[in-house]
């Protein structure tokens, strides 16, 4: 046996979910680690998150003085959001603003790319001395009534009160935990291509959704700015070869069709996602020592950045939970904080995927019936402004959000 290490939690995952839960465990003074079974600045493929809701920002503010600022400063907020149907502009809203303007006041979002997210909450993890095992993936988790027993593929071992699995969606401590996944994988097929920005002529900061592209058939097409690039996301249809449009020499070839051809010769990353709607069947185990976060807890589509923004919260609720935890008087006291902790979080999940359920339907221009309401939405947008905005926002899923925290962090 390899050397055994005493916490009272420990935090599988070093993705922003782990990070954030790292740090709010260090700043409450729970002793933790942060297990990562990738090396220390490892590549991270993918065209991941890029957005953070005002919510997210604040939560990370609470949770370290001057984060949600110092993301928002970093990150860009676009003032102009613009929706089209066929090449005709069914809805424009401009904001009027490209930063945060007020220095006291958080944003209503920040774009910035994950790799950046991850960095500047990596860098008030060590700020606040957070402790970090790199390269070392989990191999067993021994879950007993009075705690967990973790085993590294090298031989190490951990032994806690609890366990946050923050390792994304093939986690390991799901999977040990007896946990599973419930919930579809969608047929449509979606690339999402990141791209470089010009910086001496960039284009406008204009988040852009364009429903039957002109240059693109019947496949939607929409832009994002984030800070230093753009992402464009492309559905494509069911008859669609993958190859032809996902291939290096696809992408170069549909891509100037969308916009500005510079950016044909700017692209650093190209993914194709069927994506899953999934959410385990529960957020801890039987003996509670186990809480998910993330995308070991849940998968979504991504129309309207919920899996990051979601993340954010599960881990700290996971964290008022244990915390409660650690100081109940009884053993039933103990499990209620868990369980309590468990159950909300599920239930803004299952909040979430019926969101991006509600979006991706609102997408698929197969269903005659939603096909015909589109069409119907953008002949009549000019002179019923709320259908424009019915095209705009459909995309996300609704607005309004589950209960919030029931009580702040």
């Amino acid at each position: 046996m390899g050397n055994v290490n005493k916490r009272d939690v420990i935090v599988v995952g070093a993705g922003p979910v782990g990070l954030t839960a790292g740090l709010a465990l260090q700043k409450k003074g729970i002793s933790c680690v942060v297990i990562e079974a990738d090396p220390k600045d490892r590549p991270r493929p993918g065209s991941r998150a890029i957005f953070l809701h005002s919510a997210t920002l604040k939560l990370l503010e609470e949770t370290s003085k001057g984060l949600g600022f110092e993301l928002a400063k970093n990150g860009v907020i676009w003032p102009i959001k613009r929706t089209l149907y066929k090449g005709k502009e069914v809805y424009v809203k401009n904001y009027g603003v490209t930063n945060n303007q007020d220095p006291n006041k958080l944003p209503h979002f920040t774009s910035l790319h994950q790799d950046n997210i991850e960095k500047h909450i990596y860098d008030a993890c060590v700020e606040a001395g957070v402790e970090f095992v790199w390269g070392a993936p989990v191999k067993t988790l021994d879950i007993q009534d009075n705690g967990v027993t973790l085993t590294t593929e090298n031989g190490d071992v951990w032994e806690a009160q609890y366990i946050i699995g923050c390792d994304g969606a093939r986690s390991i401590v799901r999977e040990q935990a007896g946990l599973k996944f419930e919930g579809p994988r969608t047929n449509d097929t979606f690339l999402v291509v990141d791209v470089k920005e010009d910086e001496e002529n960039p284009l406008p900061l204009e988040r852009v959704f364009h429903y039957h592209h002109p240059a693109m058939g019947r496949r939607n097409v929409m832009h994002v700015p984030f800070k230093g690039g753009w992402r464009v996301d492309l559905q494509l249809l069911e008859d669609d070869d993958l190859d032809e449009f996902a291939s290096p020499e696809g992408v170069k070839k549909w891509l100037p069709k969308v916009m500005d051809p510079k950016y044909a010769d700017r692209i650093t990353w190209v993914s194709s996602y069927r994506f899953h709607q999934v959410v385990a069947d529960s957020f801890t185990d039987e003996k509670h020592r186990i809480l998910l976060a993330g995308e070991a807890a849940h998968l979504f589509a991504p129309f309207g950045a919920r899996g990051l923004n979601s993340g954010v919260p599960d881990a700290l609720i996971a964290i008022r939970g244990i915390e409660k935890a650690l100081h109940a008087d009884t053993e039933e006291e103990r499990r209620e904080a868990i369980g309590a902790a468990a159950a909300e979080r599920r239930i803004a999940a299952n909040w979430n995927r019926d969101g991006s359920t509600t979006a991706l339907h609102h997408l698929q221009g197969d269903a005659p019936e939603i096909d015909m309401k589109r069409a119907v939405a953008a002949s009549l947008a000019s002179i019923v402004p709320r259908l424009g905005r019915w095209l705009d926002e459909g995309p996300y899923g609704p607005k309004f959000g589950p209960p919030e925290l029931t009580t702040k962090y």
